[in-house]
């Protein structure tokens, strides 16, 4: 098969589902074919369903499959597992900072909107938020082209070097929780200093407002960039 011809054939939930589970691993710092049992694991499929989409895949010119190895993604399937990761992410964006719902729960439903949403209604959804660069799981939101700069690595605040500045680019947990925060100046864009961590997790962070104590369990809801 050709790249026209699998441009020309649309792509499956079920297929889609499989390139993106490659990516996400990679994301996660897995290196080196992804083995189908892992595959098979994450999907909640047996090994037999995944070996068979694995090569159905490969067939396509989706993925690169070496056997007793696994899968990689080929340049074709990247662009497709990178145009559905940034459907889902954005809309998890959406739900959980118009909607109101938790990150998991954001997520969760954005599962259901990634396969179905038009390319063109991504970006307009993307300009409306404001470009956001992460999810509210602090994953990146990959660029609308694989030309365009990738999003920075993130880490939690509590991660994050003591003395440095960073920017915020993520903040999780309830409604109440992210208002606090973002009267005391830790919002997506800030730039702020942690000045110490307890052992607890509690931290002592400066912003434009001066410094802050923040509970252990308000810590973890905010992630910054890690470079």
């Amino acid at each position: 098969m050709t790249a026209s011809d699998t441009e020309r054939l649309p792509t499956s939930e079920a297929e889609e589902m499989y390139l993106i589970t490659i990516a996400m691993a990679v994301e996660e710092g897995h290196e080196g074919p992804v083995p189908v049992p892992q595959l098979a694991k994450a999907l909640g499929v047996s090994r037999v369903s995944a070996n068979e989409m694995v090569k159905k895949l490969a067939d396509r010119g989706l993925v690169e499959y070496a056997r007793y190895k696994g899968a990689s993604l080929s340049p074709a399937g990247e662009e497709i597992a990178r145009a559905v990761l940034r459907r889902r992410r954005l809309w998890s964006v959406f739900l959980s900072e118009r909607l109101g719902l938790t990150p998991q729960a954001a997520d969760t439903v954005a599962c259901e909107f990634e396969h179905i949403t038009p390319a063109d209604v991504a970006q307009r959804l993307a300009e409306f938020l404001g470009d956001p660069q992460t999810s509210p799981q602090g994953k990146p939101i990959p660029a609308a082209s694989a030309a365009a700069p990738r999003p920075a690595v993130t880490i939690p605040l509590g991660e994050a070097q003591v003395g440095r500045g960073v920017e915020v680019v993520g903040v999780d947990g309830d409604t109440a929780g992210r208002s606090f925060l973002s009267e005391q100046g830790i919002a997506p864009g800030a730039r702020i200093t942690l000045l110490a961590v307890a052992d607890g997790g509690a931290c002592l962070v400066e912003t434009d407002g001066g410094r802050v104590h923040i509970s252990a369990d308000l810590a973890r809801t905010v992630t910054v960039a890690a470079g």
